[in-house]
């Protein structure tokens, strides 16, 4: 079972003066594929606050996959890929690159988007934008090779003689 982190960076959201749709959107996508969110959290857009959450998701609980939301433009307040890009070990270029060669084909505007994706010992981190539609569009380009990300990183293929220490 893949485990799920979800975060979202908004700062109306994180005092409730927004609902957070875009998270709801990851959970259900995540949840009808039958992998498990164990934690779900609205944090205001502060770099130091997103790096300790990606952090402990990652080294505490351990998750398969953190998936944040929001924070990826360029309004000043955006911080999340700079967050992202601070705690994670090692670049995985090739997840923003499809989501927005993918996105691209519905809007120009895909080209503006920031996001990024490492992994932080064993977790795979994925920016995602701040509204459900766009949520839902890169999810669609990216899930069908998740779990394979997650079993290499695992050692559960072929791929990886040995787990990543």
């Amino acid at each position: 079972m893949i485990t799920i982190g979800i975060l979202t960076a908004s700062d109306k959201g994180s005092v409730g003066e927004r609902q957070d749709l875009s998270g709801a959107a990851i959970r259900e996508i995540v949840e009808q594929a039958g992998w498990k969110v164990q934690t779900m959290e609205i944090v205001p857009d502060e770099k130091d606050i997103i790096q300790g959450k990606l952090i402990q998701y990652a080294d505490d609980l351990g998750l398969d996959i953190v998936f944040t939301t929001g924070g990826t433009g360029f309004s000043p307040r955006d911080v999340t890929p700079e967050a992202t890009l601070a705690v994670v070990d090692r670049l995985v270029p090739g997840i923003p690159e499809a989501m927005r060669l993918e996105s691209l084909k519905i809007t120009p505007r895909a080209m503006l988007s920031r996001a990024a994706a490492g992994i932080r010992g064993r977790t795979i981190i994925i920016n995602l934008p701040g509204s459900p539609k766009g949520v839902r569009e890169c999810l669609n380009v990216v899930f069908p090779s998740l779990q394979h990300g997650v079993d290499i990183l695992k050692g559960n293929t072929g791929e990886c003689a040995e787990p990543v220490k």
